[in-house]
């Protein structure tokens, strides 16, 4: 490939967040916004931007530059908690976790025995995160080795960067969705030496939660992530009341639901632990302590009726992060629906999420979450180019209302309280193109 073939540039309106921060005041100070800007990536990443009128000298005569005069460029979402198996169950009626996991859940993950089933899903799946703008998610399996070898795969064809594991669960479950602490170990550590590191693939140890592991098997997850430290983990903690009585009932000597996890070595700097709506004190230290992190699912805490995730404790307690879909638990692939039911999770205990601070959480927060800031989450120099292209106005109502915003804090706002699917143009992947709406 000519060096101009692995170059693209692309012009626009560009919004990102340029740092971390510590507080969600910072944010506005770190949000950078070019009214006509220019990017340039060579082979992936992001080699020049900046003003348009700064940047146009550097662009080779042969190279075209994709103009986008009316959108709004910003960098992928990030989802910090999803189920790729769970996509079929979506809107599913009537239950709260515990009891919606066996009326829906378990009967669903059965059916990716088969490997043609999960190919097929896997693919539908990555499909509707590149249409909804998400660019790198991290994400459950189901017990099967195979769903994460389906999933991967079709992650590859886009080079799209996944963070995904096999489910350890042997106990609570049907029998024909339990493994065993000992073919769960050697199935995950399998699947780690296939796949983690190997283009942009990472890989997650997932049990699924507390109660559908033994303590043996807890054991187990904990030894591979001590024999392979740069892998993740990923579960769930503290979603539901009825949960949480039921793991201080299973592990009676335990501090808390996150002391479990905790003693068997599994939290850490890419630990990332979904919902956590009920929290002890104690809890929150811990998370701070190991620098674990928090993935926040509002569509799904609202649908399951878990309750309101105090998002302002993430700040005071300095424990990171970021934004879940939770398909299926979830209602929807889209991160701006997911920040619409965020805003409103935030008013009903009486605290307002800004704008800009969504636009954190969804991307530079949700890879700080990840610990994957150093490679996505914005438009600095030498980051993978995942982006997204926005279109404020893709219904009638949007355009109206677009009308009367003043300023990008306020349309960004607009389009995060009424966007969906609808208004993602382009999903650019390494800095290439793979999805454009019709």
């Amino acid at each position: 490939m000519s060096a101009i073939a692995a170059q693209r540039a692309v012009r626009g309106r560009f919004l990102d967040i340029q740092h971390t921060v510590c507080q969600a005041a910072e944010i506005a100070q770190a949000v950078r916004y070019i009214e006509d800007g220019l990017l340039i990536t060579t082979a992936g990443k992001i080699t020049w931007f900046g003003p348009w009128q700064e940047g146009q000298h550097l662009i080779h005569p042969e190279l075209a530059v994709t103009h986008y005069p009316e959108q709004l460029i910003v960098p992928g979402f990030i989802d910090t908690h999803i189920h790729f198996p769970q996509t079929e169950i979506v809107g599913a009626y009537g239950e709260q976790l515990l009891e919606w996991l066996n009326t829906y859940t378990f009967p669903a993950e059965l059916k990716f025995k088969d490997q043609a089933y999960a190919d097929k899903i896997a693919e539908f799946f990555v499909q509707e995160l590149l249409k909804n703008g998400t660019t790198t998610a991290l994400v459950f399996c189901t017990v099967h080795a195979t769903s994460v070898d389906a999933l991967f795969e079709a992650a590859q064809q886009h080079n799209m960067r996944l963070i995904a594991g096999k489910v350890m669960m042997d106990r609570h479950a049907p029998d024909a969705l339990c493994d065993t602490p000992e073919s769960a170990y050697s199935d995950s550590k399998a699947l780690i030496e296939k796949w983690h590191g190997k283009g942009r693939n990472l890989y997650a140890i997932t049990p699924r939660f507390a109660p559908t592991s033994t303590a043996e098997q807890l054991s187990k997850a904990g030894q591979l992530k001590a024999e392979y430290p740069e892998v993740y983990v990923h579960t769930h903690l503290s979603e539901n009341k009825n949960e949480i009585a039921w793991v201080k009932e299973l592990f009676p000597a335990h501090d808390n639901y996150l002391d479990v996890y905790h003693h068997y070595g599994l939290t850490g700097q890419r630990s990332i632990f979904a919902h956590c709506v009920h929290l002890e004190e104690a809890e929150w230290d811990c998370l701070h302590a190991t620098n674990s992190a928090i993935a926040f699912c509002p569509t799904s805490n609202l649908f399951l009726g878990s309750g309101l995730f105090p998002l302002k404790k993430t700040w005071q307690k300095q424990v990171k992060v970021g934004l879940g879909t939770d398909i299926g638990a979830g209602t929807s692939f889209s991160q701006l629906q997911t920040l619409n039911e965020a805003y409103k999770v935030q008013q009903l205990q009486g605290d307002k999420l800004s704008a800009f601070e969504s636009l954190y959480h969804a991307t530079l927060g949700g890879a700080k979450a990840l610990d994957l800031d150093d490679k996505l989450g914005n438009f600095n120099l030498g980051k993978e180019a995942d982006f997204i292209v926005l279109d404020l106005k893709a219904t009638a109502l949007q355009a109206l209302r677009q009308q009367q915003v003043s300023g990008i804090e306020q349309a960004l706002f607009a389009l995060m309280t009424m966007g969906d699917d609808r208004n993602i143009h382009s999903t650019y992947i390494y800095g290439e193109p793979v999805y454009v709406k019709a």
